[in-house]
């Protein structure tokens, strides 16, 4: 028994940095040249068409977000818990046009997967959040962008339900207020420390997917914690009010599976 679970854990293993170096292109950073509205010509069931270098978001077959069903998911404690090892870097805020984002001007350190580091770049929110756990949508989804020397992506999604306030949001809320209505427009924040953010589990999701905007490269290693935080009214208000896009989400549909393996990270003492 234990010489099949070596055998099955082997086998994602190598399907995981196989697929892992196929993520090498960065989101789109000017975001005006599509839409989440549904209905629109530039809306997410179009964006395969509007460039030839976006066909991956109407062709591929490993895109995100997903549906994380508890049906499908298999338990690798193996796996290993998540190494981090992040650090204070200068960082600003910036008014994409469809989502704030929070990028790093310095080394933030990052994260290993499988013995590779992943560094920190940026991260950027969602809302509501684009997965879903058993068809559940949350209220917001944060998105911790990291690469690797190869210039190959991993994810860390961290979702939140409505409730207290997030103290690592409302440490940006007066720089994000700045930047609101402005697309394009930049804000010096300072040191923002990563370790600040909450995560609270060591339990996460693992499977390989895509970019959620475009080009919706796949290739993508995303992580999704277990444990769902929790954020205001507010603040998941002046994230969509601060693009102005007219848009009442910035969220892509979930995608298909298509025989896809999802895993959960389980420390042991948790098995039982």
């Amino acid at each position: 028994m234990e010489q099949h679970k070596l055998v099955v854990i082997s086998s994602f293993v190598a399907f995981f940095l196989l697929q892992s170096t196929l993520a090498a292109s960065q989101e789109v950073e000017d975001e005006k040249e599509f839409s989440y509205q549904t209905g629109s010509e530039l809306g997410p069931e179009h964006w395969g068409e509007i460039h030839k270098e976006w066909v991956a978001c109407g062709d591929g077959h490993k895109q995100s977000p997903i549906d994380i069903s508890h049906k499908r998911v298999r338990i690798l404690p193996n796996l290993g818990g998540l190494r981090r090892s992040y650090r204070p870097a200068m960082a600003i805020v910036e008014n994409r046009g469809h989502d704030i984002m929070l990028k790093w001007e310095d080394e933030a350190g990052g994260v290993w997967i499988n013995e590779t580091k992943y560094a920190l770049k940026q991260l950027h929110w969602h809302s509501p959040s684009e997965h879903t756990i058993n068809g559940r949508r949350y209220s917001l989804e944060m998105h911790m962008v990291h690469e690797n020397a190869d210039k190959n992506i991993a994810v860390v999604g961290i979702l939140y339900k409505m409730g207290r306030h997030d103290p690592f949001l409302a440490k940006l809320e007066r720089y994000i207020k700045k930047i609101a209505d402005k697309h394009d427009a930049k804000e010096v924040v300072g040191m923002v420390d990563p370790r600040h953010i909450r995560k609270g589990s060591r339990k996460y999701y693992r499977y390989m997917g895509s970019l959620t905007t475009p080009p919706c490269t796949e290739g993508v290693v995303w992580t999704i914690s277990k444990k769902v935080r929790t954020v205001s009214r507010e603040q998941v208000a002046l994230l969509r009010e601060a693009v102005h896009d007219d848009s009442e989400m910035n969220a892509r549909p979930t995608q298909q599976i298509n025989g896809r393996i999802i895993s959960l990270y389980r420390p042991q003492q948790f098995q039982y």
